[in-house]
């Protein structure tokens, strides 16, 4: 008689591939995953409290009152990935906004006081680049004396005064197009479009090169020091549209630096999932974490704990993200 022998059984080519397409999607955007899981959670969790969290007034206060966070944290994630740094884009915003404010105030076209800030921060970020790129100075120091001369400068010049009268029709991020907060458009279609160009664009992909390995980006002849002052220069365009957003959401304009705002634009796009150590991470991961910043300080006060508790929270994910990825970095090596 002849042996029976029991096979393992045969996995479909369709299981197969679904398999390997759930483990591909996870080792790209892992980190995004998280932070939407977490969201939704937050969300489930913080409506069965209190069930006026998801009233659409503070709906529309997480998702576009954060909007210009958003936007600033997809340019310095693109800096993050080159494997720089900006810890000036807080002061930057400032000065932007206390510029595009004048403008509009003094009687300029209001497409003029919009354009201001995004040509003049591409010109700052352009000159911090240069410094990088040729004069080999790393960019946290470029960036910590670049905060140091415009958080300076806007108070001796303007002495933290309010800019009052704002024309109406300069007050974009108060309006709404198609029935949705034009700040919630604008950061949706940013995201939607940079995503893209980092990962179709030979331009967005040497980004990566550079982050991951600049001996071996110049040795295939990408230009790195051009590249870098380049990479600045865009990062100081999205400076300039979150200005745009940060300085018509409200009727007035403060002529100060707002506070920490560089800290949670670098900390949105680490915990969204860029190495800070660069070459890897999406701008898709900053905007859904600055979503989160906005969702776990809503969520604080709907449940009756101290917004305090904010910093304590985004330090923990601070620390955690940055350990995760270097384990995911040695677990490679």
């Amino acid at each position: 008689m002849t042996a029976m022998v029991d096979l393992p059984p045969v996995r479909s080519r369709t299981g197969l591939q679904r398999q390997g397409f759930i483990r591909r999607l996870f080792s790209e955007y892992g980190q995004e995953i998280i932070v939407l899981s977490a969201i939704l959670v937050l969300f489930v969790v913080v409506t069965l409290i209190n069930p006026r969290f998801i009233s659409a007034n503070n709906l529309t206060t997480i998702f576009s009152g954060n909007a210009y966070i958003a936007v600033a944290a997809i340019g310095m994630a693109m800096i993050i990935v080159t494997g720089h740094i900006d810890v000036s884009v807080g002061a930057l915003i400032g000065v932007l906004a206390t510029i595009s404010g004048t403008l509009a105030v003094a009687g300029y076209p209001i497409w003029f006081a919009w354009l201001a800030p995004v040509v003049v921060g591409m010109a700052i970020n352009a000159v911090i680049g240069i410094l990088v790129a040729y004069a080999r100075i790393p960019s946290i120091v470029v960036t910590l004396g670049a905060l140091s001369i415009l958080r300076g400068g806007l108070i001796s010049v303007t002495g933290g005064t309010w800019i009052t009268d704002l024309p109406p029709d300069f007050l974009i991020a108060q309006k709404r197009l198609l029935g949705f907060p034009v700040p919630l458009l604008v950061m949706v279609a940013l995201t939607v479009l940079a995503a893209l160009w980092m990962r179709y664009t030979a331009f967005g992909r040497s980004l990566y090169a550079i982050g991951g390995n600049a001996e071996a980006a110049l040795a295939t002849g990408i230009p790195i020091a051009r590249r870098t002052v380049a990479v600045f220069a865009i990062h100081g365009a999205f400076a300039g549209l979150a200005t745009i957003l940060f300085a018509t959401q409200l009727q007035v304009i403060q002529s100060t630096v707002p506070p920490n705002l560089e800290l949670t634009v670098i900390t949105a796009a680490v915990i969204g999932g860029v190495s800070i150590l660069g070459g890897t991470g999406t701008v898709i991961g900053s905007t859904l974490a600055t979503i989160l910043f906005a969702t776990i300080g809503s969520a604080l006060i709907f449940v009756n704990v101290s917004a305090y508790w904010l910093r304590a929270v985004i330090g923990l994910l601070i620390l955690a993200t940055v350990l995760a990825d270097m384990l995911r970095r040695r677990g490679r090596g």
